[in-house]
């Protein structure tokens, strides 16, 4: 395949930034390139501007990570650090250590931030071994790989400038990584790690007023205030870095994040939405997120060799296509940020980055026909250590055997790749269960590779691959319970049909499928656990995938290993020892495949971490063990004390993927680490979980819009919507494709006279009380419209049912206002008066107007909202519909029409009553679905076209006919022929009436929630 660039000298030039391959003797045949400010374009650079990128204005790079692109800002991510922790067949794999974000807005900016690099790389190692050649690209186009940079400025990461003493950001918290010697409480009070900005913010006598003032600053359109709140934010330096985009000191990261302070963007010129100008106003502390998520050593990449594929997929004959296009695009993490130079013809700087974990072990066993089994004689763990054995290895062809009549030695190496999918991407609690398109969350696929150190094509290499992922059922929990309980969402057909595109996906790519189910069995996990083993038992009735059928095995893991007793995971491996040998392993031999491994084990717990970790080592353990059978090396790993480097390989790999995903080291690390269990582990693991807890509820949230930002699943808007809200939306949830679900089953469940006619139904906010115009939380409702009524239905959208509905008859209908509807002043977003719109419906009840909630019981009651007395009814229950408080603008329009005001300052049913409803936004930060669409209806314009679609069923011929019937009149005002139109336009809430109606508990709480959070 095409050579990728390895090495890159980054300039700032007068019209853009320079990206100059470095080393080439043969320039030709890869071109620099240029990108210019402010419009990001990418372009070739000149021939004759080779040499602009000069060693002294420059700083060498490792590859391109993307451009992180924001309103009218972009940066250029750049790796600045990074370690070789593999090789294999002789090609380097790296893990990225360190990042560079380089400003695209003017060149001051941008050389800023090259000096700054520069200078940092220079304190590293050799005085930052800027120009070494190791990485050199030969005359004719390959380049050198077996000693890919491996004593370079890689191995100490920070590549970031100190801060001065006298910067007065975070006190308390040194340059030193932060071991974890220390309580959680200590930590906060002490101003530590993760914990350091909160508590500095809560125990500090003035850290109130300046987060006040930060606040403030948000949603303010002041630019000198908000570079003030960007040069604050940028001036960061944290500890160890964990990858919930916080800092912790767990274990197995010796990685000092020294956050970059890039030079502070300029407001771009021009006219910007409310959406770009929030966005922006976070941006500071999206760059730290982006630093921080490219730095935590989860990113693993190869110049020349395809990290995404399992064995069996390799391409064994190579390829003349770049690299992008022949990895797998389900484990490509900056396909999104890497297009703009794809799509520009610089396909040499496309690297393409996988998350996860890459690790190996070199061990050396001793066979000795003296003894029942074989042992371990020693095992390398280093990385250096292993690579250097692969390059002697490789050099002699294979390593000579020291052999007598007794004894014998021979090398083995040990390969463990996990790969972390794009789809469903995310954190603990925020990324559970299913999407539509059948993919889970915290979805990893995991190889474990044998082979010899020299990679030698006449030896035997062997690879087996298992899976882990969510519960492919739609359920969430609750971040902010110590303990939550899973809820099931959606009716039955919808989870089965995810279910099956599931399973349908993993038997297109493995084949046949066995699942290990490890939750428990009692408790509040069997809910899920049983509606998970129904559906699939549903599925195998059904004739399964293609006809065959899924295994299944419920391993309750607390029950069966209760007492720290983990080694009774070996009860599972003898159940399912006999399906996994007929899946076999794939085997390869002089270049081509002996053989195929033909299914795969899905295991899971509700997070796919702790319990998933231990089952996996075991079911690797086992399969390692008949693979050196089969090379004649009998060798027990549970029993040997010499194969600790298979424990320590697996544990580090748990903690990788657990830190991933729910920002801590896995759980029961210590049995896996070293196959017991004592009361120091348990103590750990309650520290972790603790660690967890906090993370959940503090960090993951903006974290999470990140990451669907950088991925491209969303717009810029998501930054708006975590303003507002403190999170953000699912966008693998279609909401389009919901909410007309919602409108659909309510109309086949509320209109009960099938000759009333649909004429329209919409999703819509409405406040939490019936009856009033600001009563929190609003909730997402529907409201359907027919020839005789309209409906205001409250819906479940966890369960897809009908909650209750309230009918009132067209003929009771007064009148109609539509207009400014703000419920909040909080956030930026939310004082939009253009967005923030509204309608309510004024109407007198009637004797066939009725209240339903529906309590799925098999008698009801309900409410007639004219008497208001118990009625008996079927399938429904009462809604004992008690008066609601109304803002002062209902009791006035009921004192107008004639109703009573009772003391407390409620309505009672004989009075005039209002539908209060708020426009959905209408733009969505979904970018592939509701992001995409191009002819967006504004919100005035939807609630102006329903009042008037009201109106018109309101006085249409139908319904004239149909009053014709009854006693009841038209009132005049709303008759034809020159009667007063019932739709006015007219404010519902205007700003400064929604302003006064904040309370300062309100406003209290939300300040302090986006301390925390933002």
């Amino acid at each position: 395949m095409p050579s990728l660039v390895r090495k890159i000298h980054v300039t700032a030039a007068a019209d853009g930034v320079v990206l100059q391959p470095s080393n080439l003797k043969n320039s030709s045949r890869t071109t620099g390139a240029l990108i210019k400010y402010k419009t990001f374009e990418i372009a070739p650079l000149p021939k004759d501007r080779a040499d602009e990128s000069t060693v002294a204005k420059s700083f060498e790079s490792h590859g391109i990570v993307g451009l992180l692109t924001l309103s009218a800002t972009s940066y250029l991510i750049s790796i600045s650090g990074r370690q070789q922790v593999a090789q294999i067949r002789g090609k380097a794999i790296y893990v990225i250590t360190d990042v560079a974000l380089i400003p695209l807005s003017s060149q001051a900016e941008a050389e800023g931030t090259v000096q700054q690099t520069r200078d940092s790389l220079r304190k590293v190692g050799d005085g930052g071994n800027i120009t070494d050649s190791d990485d050199s690209e030969e005359e004719d186009g390959h380049e050198a790989t077996q000693d890919d940079n491996l004593h370079d400025d890689d191995l100490t990461q920070p590549t970031t400038p100190e801060i001065p003493n006298d910067v007065n950001v975070r006190p308390g918290i040194s340059g030193a990584a932060h071991k974890r010697g220390t309580s959680i409480a200590q930590d906060v009070i002490g101003k530590k790690g993760q914990y350091g900005r909160f508590a500095e913010r809560w125990f500090s006598k003035n850290g109130w007023g300046l987060a006040e003032g930060r606040i403030q600053t948000l949603s303010e359109d002041d630019p000198s205030k908000i570079k003030k709140a960007e040069d604050e934010a940028s001036q960061f330096k944290g500890e160890e870095y964990n990858p919930s985009f916080g800092f912790d000191g767990s274990k197995g990261s010796s990685l000092k994040a020294e956050a970059q302070s890039p030079q502070d963007p300029p407001l771009p010129k021009g006219d910007k939405t409310k959406a770009e100008e929030v966005a922006y106003s976070l941006l500071p502390k999206l760059l730290r997120t982006t630093k921080m998520m490219f730095s935590s050593r989860s990113f693993f990449f190869s110049y020349d060799y395809d990290i995404t594929r399992s064995f069996a997929y390799q391409d064994l004959k190579g390829s003349d296509l770049p690299l992008h296009k022949v990895i797998e695009s389900l484990f490509f993490w900056n396909h999104h940020i890497i297009s703009p130079f794809i799509e520009s013809g610089h396909s040499h700087f496309a690297l393409p980055l996988m998350q996860g974990f890459v690790g190996q072990r070199v061990f050396t066993v001793e066979t000795s026909p003296l003894s029942v089994r074989d042992a371990v004689l020693e095992a390398h763990e280093e990385p250096e250590a292993i690579i250097e054995t692969q390059k002697k290895a490789a050099q002699s062809s294979s390593r000579p055997s020291t052999t007598t009549s007794e004894t014998k030695k021979r090398d083995f190496l040990m390969t463990l790749i996990s790969r972390r999918s794009v789809e469903r991407a995310g954190l603990r609690y925020l990324r559970r269960g299913v999407d539509d398109e059948g993919h889970t969350a915290n979805s990893v696929e995991t190889e474990q590779i044998l082979s010899s150190p020299s990679w030698s094509p006449t030896e035997k290499l062997y690879s087996f691959v298992q899976i882990r992922g969510s519960i492919p059922l739609y359920f969430s929990q609750s971040p902010y319970s110590f303990k939550p309980v899973p809820v099931l969402q959606h009716l039955s057909d919808t989870n089965q049909a995810a279910l099956k595109r599931h399973f349908s996906n993993i038997s297109g790519r493995y084949g046949s499928i066995q699942v290990a189910l490890l939750v428990n069995k009692e408790g509040s996990e069997a809910e899920i656990g049983r509606a998970y083993e129904k559906h699939v038992d549903t599925l195998n009735e059904n004739g399964g995938i293609n006809g065959s059928k899924i295994g299944f095995e419920w391993f309750d893991f607390h029950n069966v290993c209760r007492g720290m007793k983990f080694e009774n995971v070996s009860l599972l491996m003898d159940s399912l020892g006999s399906q996994l040998d007929a899946y076999g392993q794939t085997v390869e031999v002089g270049g081509k495949l002996e053989s195929k491994q033909s299914g795969v084990l899905r295991t899971n717990c509700m997070d796919c971490l702790d319990r998933t970790n231990v089952v996996q080592s075991a079911c690797g353990r086992s399969f390692l063990e008949s693979q050196l059978k089969e090379e004649g090396v009998d060798l027990d790993l549970q029993a040997d004390k010499a194969t600790q480097w298979f424990n320590t390989l697996w544990a580090d790999n748990g903690d990788a993927i657990s830190k991933q995903y729910s920002s801590t080291a896995a759980l029961k690390g210590d049995y896996t680490r070293t196959r017991k269990r004592d009361y120091k582990g348990a103590i750990n693991d309650f520290g972790l979980t603790l660690s967890r807890y906090f993370n959940n509820i503090v960090n993951d949230y903006f974290s999470q819009a990140a990451i669907d930002y950088l991925l491209g699943n969303v717009t810029s808007q998501v930054f708006e919507e975590f303003e507002a809200n403190m999170m953000s939306g699912d966008p693998a949830m279609s909401m389009k494709k919901v909410r007309q679900n919602a409108i659909d089953t309510s109309s086949n469940i509320v209109v009960a006279d099938a000759s009333e006619e649909l004429m329209g139904g919409w999703t819509l906010l409405c406040p939490h009380e019936q009856n009033s115009l600001r009563s929190f939380p609003f909730e997402e409702c529907v409201l359907l419209l027919t020839d005789a009524a309209l409906y205001a239905v409250r819906f479940d959208w966890n369960m897809e049912k009908v909650s209750s509905f309230e009918r009132v008859d067209l003929r009771h209908i007064l009148g109609l206002q539509y207009g400014t509807y703000i419920t909040s002043t909080l956030a930026a977003a939310q004082m939009d008066e253009k967005r923030n719109v509204g309608f309510i419906v004024r109407y007198k009840p009637g004797k066939d107007d009725i209240v339903r909630v529906n309590t799925r019981s098999l008698k009801s009651t309900y409410v007639k909202a004219d008497e208001g007395k118990l009625m008996s009814g079927e399938d429904l229950v009462d809604a004992t519909k008690a008066p609601m408080s109304d803002p002062d603008a209902i009791v006035d329009t009921a004192k107008e029409d004639g109703g009573k005001v009772g003391e407390d300052n409620t309505t009672t049913p004989t009075m005039t009553r209002v539908l209060a409803f708020k426009a959905l936004p209408a733009k969505s930060s979904l970018a592939n679905v509701e992001g995409a669409e191009t002819n967006i209806v504004s919100e005035r314009e939807l609630v102006k076209s329903i009042c008037e679609e009201i109106e018109r069923a309101v006085t249409a011929g139908e319904a004239v006919d149909k009053r014709a019937t009854t006693s009841e009149t038209i009132p005049e005002s709303k008759g034809e022929g020159g009667g007063k139109r019932m739709v006015e336009e007219k404010d519902i809430m205007s700003l400064s009436e929604a302003k006064k109606s904040t309370g300062l508990l309100e406003q209290l709480g939300y300040s302090l929630k986006k301390l925390v959070w933002a």
